[in-house]
C-alpha cells in the first residue's frame, strides 16, 4: 500500500468503478506506470490530476517505470530501427536522420561473444546514442550474466533492458532490479524455447521479446514459430499488460503477420537502414503493421 499523486494518463475501462481500473499515471518524479490498481480515497483535483492510496497492484506491486516508454505503450505500432545496422562512422548523423524520419524509439543489440558468438558494443555506445537523442532506447542484452551489468547500462541511458530467459537460471531478480532502476524490463526467448517457459515470470516483465531468428547471426530467415508464440501471449490473461516485441527478419513481407499475431514493437535492421529513404521505410513498415493489427481485430 502506498500514496500516489500524479496525472492520470488513461483509464483502460470506462465501465469500471473509479476505485478500480487500468491506469497510466505519472508521479511527481516523472516516472510512469501502467497497471491495474485498486485505490482508496481516490480524489480528482482536475480533469486529469488525482491523488489516492494504492491498495492493490494486480501486476505485483511493481515500481514505477520509465517515462520515455509511456509513448511507446500508447502507439499502435512502433518500428524500432536496430542501430547495429547504422553507419557508426557517422553515428550522430544517423540518429538525427532516424529522428527526422519519425522513429519513435531505437533498439540497441548488445552481444558479448559468450551467450552469442558475435561481439557488438557495450555501455559507451549506449551512452553515445543517449547523448544524441531523447528517444527511448531499448537495449537487448544478448549476454551471459546480465545482472552484473544492468546498473551500468541504465546509467548509460537505457530506458528498457531485455534479458534472455536462456541466459539466467532465475530471471525474476534481474527483471525486478531493472524495474527498480527505473527502466522497463523485458524477457526474450529464442525460437527453440517453448513460450510456456516465460509464463511464470510475466508478473516481473513489462515486455516479452519473441525472437524470430537465433540471436547473434545475420542473414537468417524469419521463423514462423514466432507467430505462434505471439498469438499465445496475446491471448493470455496474465500477459495483458505486456508489450510484445519481435526481432529477426522483420521486413515488409513479415511485419503484417507479426502485428496480426499480437506484436506492437518491431525491431527492423536492413528493412530501414538498407533503404534510401528512412522516412518512407519506417512509414511503410508501420502502415503494414497497423493493417495487420486491423486484420486481427476483424
Amino acid at each position: 500500500m502506498g500514496n500516489v499523486r500524479g496525472r492520470l494518463g488513461m483509464v483502460g475501462e470506462d465501465s469500471l468503478p473509479l476505485e478500480y481500473g487500468i491506469f497510466s499515471y505519472c508521479d511527481l518524479t516523472g516516472f510512469v506506470s501502467v497497471a491495474t490498481l485498486k485505490f482508496r480515497r481516490l480524489k480528482f483535483h482536475s480533469q486529469n490530476s488525482f491523488s489516492a492510496t494504492i491498495v492493490v497492484d494486480s501486476l505485483s506491486n511493481r515500481p514505477l517505470t520509465n517515462s520515455r516508454m509511456a509513448a511507446v505503450r500508447t502507439s499502435g505500432a512502433v518500428v524500432l530501427p536496430s542501430v547495429l545496422f547504422c553507419d557508426f562512422a557517422h553515428l550522430a548523423d544517423e540518429i538525427a536522420r532516424l529522428e527526422e524520419a519519425g522513429a519513435q524509439a531505437l533498439h540497441l543489440d548488445v552481444m558479448d561473444g559468450i551467450f552469442v558468438p558475435n561481439i557488438t558494443y557495450g555501455m559507451p555506445i549506449v551512452a553515445a546514442v543517449r547523448s544524441c537523442t531523447k528517444l527511448p532506447i531499448d537495449v537487448h542484452l544478448m549476454i551471459a550474466d546480465p545482472a552484473k551489468y544492468i546498473d551500468q547500462f541504465r546509467d548509460a541511458g537505457a530506458d528498457s533492458m531485455t534479458i534472455h530467459l536462456e541466459a539466467v537460471p532465475e530471471p525474476r531478480p534481474v527483471l525486478d532490479r531493472i524495474r527498480k532502476l527505473g527502466a522497463d524490463a523485458g524477457l526474450a526467448i529464442n525460437p527453440p524455447t517453448p513460450v510456456a517457459h516465460v509464463v511464470p515470470h510475466l508478473a516481473s516483465c513489462d515486455m516479452v521479446l519473441v525472437m524470430s531468428v537465433m540471436p547473434g547471426f545475420g542473414g537468417q530467415s524469419f521463423q514462423p514459430i514466432a507467430l505462434e508464440k505471439l498469438r499465445y501471449l496475446r491471448n493470455l490473461p496474465a500477459a495483458s499488460h505486456l508489450l510484445l516485441e519481435v526481432d529477426g527478419g522483420v521486413n515488409h513481407d513479415t511485419i503484417g503477420s507479426c502485428a496480426e499475431a499480437g506484436a506492437t514493437l518491431f525491431v527492423a535492421g536492413s528493412a530501414v537502414f538498407k533503404q534510401p529513404d528512412y522516412r518512407q521505410a519506417i512509414a511503410d513498415l508501420e502502415n503494414r503493421a497497423l493493417a495487420g493489427a486491423q486484420n486481427a481485430s476483424k
